[in-house]
C-alpha cells in the first residue's frame, strides 16, 4: 500500500511542481521580455544618437562647404580683376612700345641729318638743319606728348 500511497502523492507532487514549473516559466518570460523591452530602447537610442551626429555633420559639411563656394567666388573675381588689369597693362606696353619706335626713329633721322651735314646735305644749310634738329628736341612738337596712355578692360572681348 505503501506504494499506492506513494502513488496518489506522486500526482499532487507532480501538479504542485508543474504549478512551481509553469510560475518559473512565466517569470522568466516575463523577464526576457523585459530584457527585450530594454534592449530595443537601447537599440533605438543608439539609433537617435547615430541619427543625430549624421545630422550635425551634414549641418557642418554644409557650412563647410558654402564657405568654399563663397572662397572660390572670391578667388574666381580676383582672378578676373588680375586678368582685365593684366590686359590693361598689356595695352599700354604695346603703346608704349609704338611711341618709343617712334622716337627712336626721330633720334635716327635727326642723328643721320647731323652727321650727314644738314638736311639738303650742304654745309651752307647747316642753322636750317639746327632749326630742324631744334624743332625735333622741343617737347612741344614730339606727336604723342600731350596724349595719355588710353587702355581699358573693354578695349578686350573675351
Amino acid at each position: 500500500m505503501a506504494s499506492s500511497s506513494g502513488n496518489s502523492s506522486t500526482p499532487t507532487q507532480n501538479s504542485g511542481s508543474e504549478g512551481n514549473l509553469q510560475v518559473l516559466m512565466d517569470q522568466r518570460k516575463r523577464k526576457r521580455m523585459q530584457s527585450n523591452r530594454e534592449s530595443a530602447r537601447r537599440s533605438r537610442m543608439r539609433k537617435q544618437k547615430h541619427l543625430d551626429d549624421l545630422m550635425g555633420q551634414v549641418t557642418q559639411l554644409s557650412k563647410d562647404n558654402n564657405q568654399i563656394l563663397t572662397s572660390i567666388n572670391i578667388t574666381s573675381q580676383h582672378l578676373m580683376n588680375v586678368e582685365a588689369e593684366n590686359s590693361i597693362l598689356r595695352a599700354q606696353v604695346v603703346e608704349l612700345s609704338q611711341r618709343l619706335e617712334s622716337l627712336n626713329g626721330i633720334l635716327n633721322f635727326i642723328n643721320t641729318t647731323s652727321s650727314v651735314g644738314g638736311v639738303y646735305g650742304t654745309p651752307q644749310n647747316t642753322t636750317a638743319a639746327a632749326a630742324s634738329a631744334d624743332s625735333f628736341m622741343n617737347p612741344l612738337n614730339l606727336l604723342y606728348h600731350n596724349q595719355p596712355i588710353m587702355a581699358s578692360a573693354d578695349m578686350f572681348h573675351y
